[in-house]
């Protein structure tokens, strides 16, 4: 059971959110600076500027929270817009296919959760290091809980 870690776990793509919030805070203040540099603009069109630029700051930092938060008791799959708590015998199988985007939880009710926090694009290895070690923790909890359940 080398694959599993030590509860509890938060994977997320930690390249890919350095790079998304150091952007942000880059775009910002360009954008809020030349606002605020041009000397033909009126208080309102400034505003305008430091508010274009916030809300690209928080459409990347939307971008930045995607995790997979795993405890004792299940998973919470925090997404761009939007977070789901499930418990470890919800999750049937953990899937990161050669292509995918980002790993897939295929859930007991026959649906299939997309989980952002593990996602391949800059560090490919670490994704599929952490896309198994989400494997053997579901594979090793279900049992857990099913054996909980029988008695």
């Amino acid at each position: 059971m080398s694959d599993t870690p030590v509860l509890p776990v938060t994977f997320r793509p930690g390249h890919t959110r350095a790079i998304l919030l150091t952007a942000g805070v880059v775009i910002f203040l360009t954008i809020s600076a030349i606002g605020l540099l041009l000397e033909q603009l009126g208080p309102g069109e400034r505003l305008s500027f430091v508010v274009t630029g916030a809300l690209v700051f928080w459409v990347l930092t939307l971008l930045a929270r995607v995790r997979v938060d795993a405890d004792e008791s299940g998973v919470t799959v925090v997404n761009i817009a939007s977070k789901r708590r499930l418990d470890w015998a919800e999750i049937v199988q953990v899937n990161l296919r050669p292509g995918d985007p980002w790993v897939f939880l295929n859930l007991s009710d026959g649906t299939s959760l997309p989980a952002l926090g593990i996602q391949p694009g800059i560090a490919k290895q670490r994704a599929i290091a952490d896309a198994r070690a989400l494997r053997a923790l579901a594979e090793a909890r279900s049992t857990v809980s099913g054996a909980d359940e029988r008695g």
